[in-house]
């Protein structure tokens, strides 16, 4: 039963979605702080590389997670000093980190000998339950078949719903992303929120980004995320800035990249460039819907101060 088509892909679609996941998470809480970084590809690319690189050297899961996710806080520190505190647009800001991060991490992947493109991966990611609950009919791989990264991935979720509706410091950060000049009038500092939240963005693009070279696909090439980011920043907007919602969209996402394999295992001959396009218009086709409906355009609104600038002095 743990072998059928159903039971492999779902299980397939959790591993597949949580790089989603954590990027999207990050992007939550960066963009409700009124900050908008669509620099997440360049990011992922980024903490992939590193991550990587610190696993083949290190052999060490926890030290190659932490510096990919340094890594993506370095560059997205880069998009809060030009966005927040220079005040470029937010736009041209986050798309030259995805040039940036594209050909630092195609530099970075190439050097050393020998390169990172020729290195196996260091590691071995396990999963975190025994064999025994692995083995449970159904259950077992969609439940208990993954590893510690996964789960996690979803304690962050409920984290970071936790933190954004249920504590001080979310409502602050809402604050923020609402009304910048009303938060900085109430005596909260608008630079240094939007600058942590920001480096929250990097951290979850970069684990994210580390996670999949390392555990997902077990190998690192140039480009290697094939447009993920992109996908993480339109499952924040069909989310409507909320986790749990990210959660579920990530997952689905996955389970639409791992159509190839799904359909592999069905014994379905279909060109794998269709299969590769479809997570990107299905995320295309869901925008557009959405935007479509002015109910459900209410419900998934933007923070108010989204992209923004905001100055003191012009308040």
């Amino acid at each position: 039963m743990n072998d059928t088509v159903l039971v492999l892909s779902i299980a397939s679609a959790i591993v597949a979605g949580t790089p989603i996941l954590l990027a999207a998470l990050g992007e939550i809480i960066t963009e409700r702080s009124g900050v908008m970084n669509l620099g997440v590809e360049g990011m992922m690319l980024v903490g992939g590389v590193v991550g990587f690189w610190a696993g083949v050297n290190t052999g060490s899961l926890t030290l190659a997670l932490f510096l990919g996710g340094m890594a993506g806080v370095a560059l997205a520190l880069v998009h809060a000093v030009l966005a927040v505190s220079l005040r470029v647009d937010q736009t041209v800001s986050g798309l030259s980190l995805v040039i940036v991060g594209g050909g630092l991490s195609a530099f970075l992947g190439s050097s050393g000998d020998p390169s990172l493109l020729q290195s196996p991966n260091g590691l071995d990611v396990n999963p975190l339950f025994p064999q025994s609950l692995r083995d449970l009919p159904a259950v077992g791989p969609i439940v208990f078949g993954h590893d510690i990264v996964v789960y996690l991935a979803m304690l962050a979720t409920v984290g970071a719903a936790y933190f954004l509706y249920r504590t001080p410091s979310g409502l602050s950060l809402r604050a923020v992303g609402e009304d910048p000049a009303a938060a900085d009038a109430a005596g909260l500092n608008v630079v240094r929120i939007r600058y942590l939240a920001t480096a929250v963005g990097g951290l979850g693009a970069g684990v994210g980004g580390a996670y999949l070279t390392l555990a997902v696909l077990g190998t690192w090439q140039n480009g290697v995320t094939a447009g993920l980011g992109w996908i993480a920043v339109a499952l924040v907007i069909l989310a409507g800035w909320r986790p749990g919602l990210a959660l579920l969209g990530a997952y689905v996402f996955g389970g639409l990249r791992g159509l190839s394999f799904t359909l592999q295992l069905a014994e379905v001959d279909v060109p794998s460039d269709f299969l590769a396009m479809i997570p990107f218009v299905a995320a295309f086709i869901v925008v557009v819907a959405v935007s479509a409906n002015p109910k459900r355009a209410r419900r998934v609104a933007a923070p108010a101060a989204l992209a923004q600038p905001y100055s003191r002095e012009a308040r």
